[in-house]
């Protein structure tokens, strides 16, 4: 039997503070359209104080559940991919899968 990887449902989340480009005309020499036409960002997320990865992931992935209509028992896998880990271990997908219910353990 050939096993095939399948996404059944995607989710996202975004922290609540939005930072946009003025906020940085304050501290540094640039400006809204320098950073828009160099970048084409007009905005940013930033994450609250003490709100970590596999929190905002942990959102994210039950988004996704909801989305296929699918509980944290049914994955067969985690992934997060990630430079910011909460820590270096344990990895931020094992938080993840505590923090959605998932004790299937793969």
């Amino acid at each position: 039997m050939i096993r095939r990887a399948v996404v059944k449902g995607i989710g996202h989340y975004l922290p609540e503070r939005v930072v946009p480009n003025a906020e940085f005309e304050k501290t540094l020499e640039t400006s809204n359209e320098w950073i828009v036409a160099r970048s084409g960002i007009e905005r940013r997320h930033f994450a609250a104080e003490g709100e970590t990865t596999s929190q905002l992931a942990t959102h994210a992935a039950n988004a996704a559940l909801a989305m296929a209509g699918m509980n944290a028992e049914d994955l067969d896998a985690i992934i997060v991919a990630t430079s910011t880990a909460d820590h270096t271990f344990p990895s931020a997908a094992t938080m993840v899968q505590t923090a959605i219910g998932n004790t299937t353990g793969f």
